[in-house]
């Protein structure tokens, strides 16, 4: 069915109280983003949902396509805006049922404008007897092949046949920014995954290992994972750090087992920087702890020492099947596999410290001229604007 408009209901937002308009409105302006380039929409809010009118009909796959990656919607459908009579409300449903599934129905109706002069359940039972007369069709409350679903709301009623669920959470653009270390494996993206679902606009970053080793590959794969997740809400820009020639420089001047924990704790301090300048509120990371040796809760202790900002790590109680299925259904999982050496591999010791003292990280790290290392980094960064269309 191709529809003009869609009705998009949220949760978690009619939860906000006074903060409820100002969610109302980035979840608003998320849903007209995300149709730019398609068609002109605009959002109308109705008591605890919105109804999207379109400049033109649009299919239910595109209506699918666009509002299921939107952070904030619990579920949506295209959908009939009918005047709050009766006699409309009626004609629009018989005149739009769906002739497939064949099989029994039911009407879902509830009332949002308790003025209209039917209880709920009064509007199902005239409409549902409405519908049996004129399709034959039986009613079947529990397992029934089509559900019409009428909402009677202000300033008109609203008839949909189908109910998609939405990703939930929170709009995108509501709990201040972060920025992403990004490496372009399995882990990482999945917690800009999670952190966009929390409200976060998040900024990609990511390091790999230039003048050395298969940068390139790991740079592309990282901004082809930028592309998949932008449609999730994600910048549409990558800030990328070529460190190689800082990592060769820990190599030579720092004991091979805490190798590991001077690249983290190099790139947290190059990554809060750029934060700095982004007016970022925190970094965002893959780690799951216990899941590799720079993942024990003593190594995870020492590296975010390295930085003031905070570090949130929205995968630290899964493990890698749970990781690996949410990176499936998110589109990323395929990119992350591919050939392309992340710069956590560049230069790996035969043996990392799994249980390092943050005396001993800081004696070490003496030798290591770390602000320089930083400004370094911070002039040989590029930021790349990502061609969306």
């Amino acid at each position: 069915m191709e529809s003009r408009f869609a009705i998009v209901h949220y949760a978690e937002i009619g939860l906000k109280g006074r903060n409820r308009s100002f969610f109302e409105r980035v979840l608003a302006e998320n849903i007209v983003k995300r149709f730019r380039g398609v068609d002109s929409v605009q959002v109308e809010r109705l008591p605890g949902r919105f109804l999207v009118r379109a400049s033109s009909p649009l299919s239910e796959s595109l209506w699918e396509e666009k509002l299921r990656t939107v952070f904030g919607i619990a579920y949506f459908a295209p959908a009939i805006p009918v005047s709050k009579s009766l006699e409309a409300i009626e004609e629009a449903i018989l005149r739009n049922f769906p002739q497939e599934p064949p099989g029994p129905f039911r009407i879902r109706a509830s009332r949002a404008d308790k003025r209209f002069p039917l209880t709920s359940l009064e509007l199902e039972r005239r409409l549902g007897e409405a519908v049996r007369t004129y399709t034959g069709r039986p009613v079947d409350l529990k397992n029934p092949a089509i559900t019409a679903y009428v909402e009677i709301a202000h300033p008109s009623a609203i008839i949909y046949f189908t109910r998609k669920e939405g990703p939930g959470g929170l709009p995108v653009g509501v709990s201040g920014k972060v920025g992403l270390l990004l490496s372009g494996g399995i882990d990482s993206p999945v917690a800009g995954f999670l952190a966009l679902k929390r409200g976060c606009r998040v900024v990609p970053i990511h390091f790999h290992s230039q003048p050395f080793g298969n940068w390139m590959a790991s740079e592309d794969k990282a901004i082809e994972i930028v592309k998949v997740l932008s449609d999730w809400g994600m910048e549409n820009y990558i800030y990328i750090v070529p460190i190689g020639d800082l990592q060769q420089e820990i190599v030579l001047s720092a004991p091979s087992a805490l190798r590991l924990i001077f690249y983290r704790r190099l790139m947290l301090r190059i990554a809060e920087k750029i934060m700095e300048r982004e007016g970022g509120l925190a970094l965002v990371t893959g780690d799951s702890l216990g899941q590799v040796a720079s993942q024990t809760l003593e190594s995870i202790a020492v590296i975010s020492q390295a930085v003031s900002m905070p570090i949130l790590r929205p995968l630290i109680g899964f493990d890698k099947a749970e990781i690996t299925k949410l990176a499936i259904s998110i589109g990323t999982y395929e990119i992350s596999i591919r050939p392309g050496e992340d710069c956590c591999q560049f230069l790996m010791p035969l043996k990392v410290a799994t249980r390092p003292t943050l005396k001993e990280v800081l004696e070490a790290e003496s030798g290591l001229d770390m602000e320089r290392m930083v400004r370094h980094a911070l002039e040989s960064m590029r930021k790349v604007e990502l061609d969306l269309s």
